[in-house]
């Protein structure tokens, strides 16, 4: 049997489109105290911005997470629950660049709060989606607005940044405290920032990530990102001749790891993996994420992309 035959079996056994292997809950469950109502009641759109939002706001804000750890938020709609907790909320922090596909309705449903779009001020990248390219117009690819900003750590100071100038506008009594609070922080990302700029600057540069969620990385640290789904989210279709091509780039590049994410089943990148006799490793986008910090979790990326690339 050749190998594009029984890549061909294989693709079949693969769950297509890919499913996640988390376990999603409904909502979060989480409510506004009523009797704390001095202080700011603020909503993050999902983990990070949520994380962001805690580091800023600490004991002068409540904060909600909106999109449950474990919960894609790509794919993510509001309940009508959900919806009545938005409506009492002084702020929503979003990411913005279409990421949060819910924000339009909650507008039309005249929400009368402030909605901070934290990619204010950021240059967007478009991406090719081939998930949405018209079958009957192959020649012209859709383009998408990639929304993956807060994977590089200079973006993610900007969104640190519109959160504190959001949180002082509106309780401009604690403006110092905010601004304060996201001037250390940002201390943080700087030195994270500059971390993975030396620890990297010697390295390879050719990679092969799971989904498209790395083209602000990449352009920040000098990398070349490759992937096995060509679409923004992690559910893009899998064929033989997808996987034929990804072992190919792979050979071509001498590339020797193989991304997955913690959300998505590994069979995939095991099956490329093992055609090149290399191994899989993790490369979290950071959206569906249940332990550790913002920090952490990129140093955790960095140690796995050290061992990628700099062998």
């Amino acid at each position: 049997m050749n190998t594009q035959t029984k890549l061909a079996i294989v693709a079949i056994l693969v769950v297509i489109p890919l499913t996640s292997i988390v376990v999603y809950g409904n909502n979060t469950n989480q409510q506004f105290s009523a009797v704390d109502s001095s202080k700011l009641q603020v909503i993050s759109s999902f983990n990070p911005l949520h994380e962001f939002s805690q580091i800023v706001g600490q004991e002068k804000i409540n904060a909600i997470l909106l999109v449950p750890i474990g919960v894609e938020p790509h794919d993510w709609e509001p309940t009508i629950k959900d919806v009545q907790q938005m409506q009492k909320s002084d702020l929503i922090i979003i990411n913005g660049i279409g990421f949060e596909n819910w924000v339009d309705d909650l507008i039309d449903n005249e929400y009368d709060g402030i909605i901070v779009d934290t990619s204010k001020g950021i240059m967007v990248k478009k991406s090719i989606d081939e998930e949405h390219v018209n079958e009957k117009d192959t020649d012209h690819q859709h383009l998408e607005r990639d929304p993956h900003i807060w994977l590089n750590p200079i973006f993610a100071i900007k969104q640190v940044e519109n959160i504190a100038l959001a949180f002082s506008s509106t309780d401009p009594e604690n403006e110092e405290f905010y601004m304060t609070n996201a001037a250390k922080y940002s201390e943080k990302l700087h030195e994270l920032d500059l971390k993975i700029k030396n620890e990297l600057s010697t390295c390879n540069k050719d990679f092969i990530a799971f989904h498209n969620a790395f083209s602000y990385f990449a352009d920040e640290y000098g990398l070349n990102q490759y992937t096995i789904v060509k679409t923004i989210n992690s559910h893009g279709e899998v064929t033989a001749q997808t996987l034929e091509n990804v072992i190919s780039k792979a050979r071509e590049l001498n590339i020797k790891v193989i991304f997955s994410e913690e959300s998505v089943n590994t069979k995939t990148s095991q099956i490329i993996a093992n055609e090149i006799d290399g191994k899989v490793l993790v490369l979290s986008p950071l959206e569906i994420v249940s332990d550790g910090d913002y920090i952490s979790k990129m140093n955790k990326n960095l140690e796995h992309l050290k061992e990628a690339l700099c062998q």
